[in-house]
């Protein structure tokens, strides 16, 4: 893929300098839009050929889709890359999970509810769901449309899933105003489902388990009947059949980003909860295989996935891969350098040295937490380097840290002159001395024993 370049854009603007986008020249806005830091809607002189020019030349080999509206939405696709070090991969992952509509009222309310209450911490980011997948499991079209009406008053976007246009359009007409994601148009259904997302201008899938050219030849007759946002499931073959899909879903974002084929710039849909049917397997070992499938998926384009499982193990791992796959890999995570308070602090509390890379700082804040410390948190700017890392690279040094201690202005917080530095900076430990004058404690390599550490030395 070739990355487009200020100079790409600039032959297509004005070139006035006239500075209404807010920029000092033509050029200074080209490498915003070139680094995708900026819109073009800015420019107010960019008009006719020109513009529509540009606003392909800008747009995403895979297209984005809005699924739901205002409040509740998510966007998926935008993707630019094949691989996460090209360039940072924008729209995460959206994990919807599956509600059959067959559910007791009291059972489906309560899934609802757990589906909403899913949330966890880490590194500062709360980790959650995205969507409700309703599956017309009852096969009932007027049972699919009183859960869909159900489901207007969740916090998430919906994806309806039947292959029963009768049912989709019931559903429809109670929920089809906020942009549900249509599930799915396949070779059988495919004029009934066509007329509804053009009646209800919603995103729809395509179905073509296994057969890319099938799918290409549905997606191609889609977009000739005017449907424009569209959402491409290769299938998700469990079993031996999991490298088929794999394949499949390299091969659609190859062809989309490195082809260019018009038919498959659109995002990936997996199913992961596939892999619990006909399987004999208890619910641990079911739910393990489907968290092993998602995660794979995510490593390999999926830009939605469906699952059944609630459990927060089985999340856990899931959400902390698309967190760790959607960070931009060339800013390292960081959080502010300064002083940092645990408990009710005083002139005689101690004082612990750390980085700012934010899994290392997260980290350290937990346990000390977690182990109701009592102590000011120096956190030094390493660019958001781990400690080791941040030795090795020369932004953890015996200055560093003095000029951490003035900046602050610490010495005005406290009576002692006593520093805890990470174990892993034990070697350091005379340097900072020598350049501080304070006494330092090497504290353990884990933070986990911080706590313990704060309470038996002080």
């Amino acid at each position: 893929m070739v990355k487009v370049t200020a100079m790409d854009v600039y032959k297509l603007l004005p070139q006035t300098n006239c500075e209404k986008c807010g920029e000092a020249s033509c050029m200074a806005f080209a490498a915003k839009l070139s680094e995708k830091e900026s819109d073009i809607s800015l420019c107010t002189e960019l008009v006719g050929e020109n513009f529509k020019k540009l606003d392909d030349l800008l747009a995403p080999f895979v297209k984005e889709i809005i699924i739901g509206k205002d409040d509740k939405f998510s966007l998926i696709g935008g993707d630019e890359v094949l691989y996460r070090y090209e360039e940072s991969y924008y729209n995460q992952t959206i994990i919807a999970i599956d509600i059959p509509d067959d559910l007791e009222e009291s059972q489906f309310d309560e899934r609802i509810k757990k589906i909403e209450d899913t949330k966890f911490e880490r590194t500062g980011e709360s980790l959650k769901l995205d969507a409700i997948a309703l599956r017309n499991k009852s096969q009932n079209p007027k049972k699919f449309a009183e859960c869909a009406k159900k489901l207007k008053s969740s916090k998430y976007p919906v994806f309806l899933l039947t292959f029963d246009s009768i049912a989709m359009e019931a559903a429809l007409k109670e929920i089809g105003d906020e942009r549900p994601l249509m599930y799915a148009a396949t070779e059988n259904n495919f004029d009934e489902m066509a007329n509804l997302a053009i009646k209800y201008q919603c995103p729809i899938t395509v179905s073509s388990p296994g057969n890319l050219e099938k799918m290409k030849d549905l997606v191609f007759t889609l977009k000739s009947l005017g449907v424009e946002d569209i959402v491409l499931d290769p299938g998700t073959l469990t079993g031996k059949a999991l490298g088929d899909t794999l394949d499949n879903f390299v091969m659609c974002r190859r062809l989309a980003i490195e082809e260019k084929d018009e038919n498959f710039r659109y995002p990936l849909l997996g199913i992961p909860a596939l892999v619990r049917l006909d399987n004999e397997d208890d619910e641990i070992k079911k739910g393990v295989m489907e968290a092993t499938v998602a995660s794979t998926l995510i490593n390999k384009y999926a830009d939605a996935l469906i699952l059944k499982g609630t459990e927060i193990w089985e999340l856990i791992p899931i959400l902390t891969l698309r967190q760790s796959v959607y960070t931009d890999p060339r800013k390292p995570q960081a959080v502010d350098s300064g002083i940092y308070e645990f408990g009710e602090v005083d002139k005689d509390s101690p004082v612990i040295l750390t980085t700012n890379f934010a899994l290392t700082y997260y980290t350290v804040e937990g346990d000390l937490k977690s182990g109701k410390a009592t102590c000011y948190l120096l956190v030094l700017d390493t660019t958001g380097k781990a400690v080791d890392v941040a030795i090795a690279g020369g932004q953890f040094d015996g200055k560093a840290v003095a000029d951490l201690i003035k900046d602050t202005g610490i010495e005005n917080k406290i009576n002692t002159r006593k520093m805890v530095i990470p174990g892993l900076a034990a070697l350091l430990s005379g340097e900072i001395e020598d350049e501080t004058g304070w006494e330092v404690m090497v504290g353990p390599r884990d933070s986990s024993a911080a706590a313990d550490f704060i309470t038996d030395k002080f």
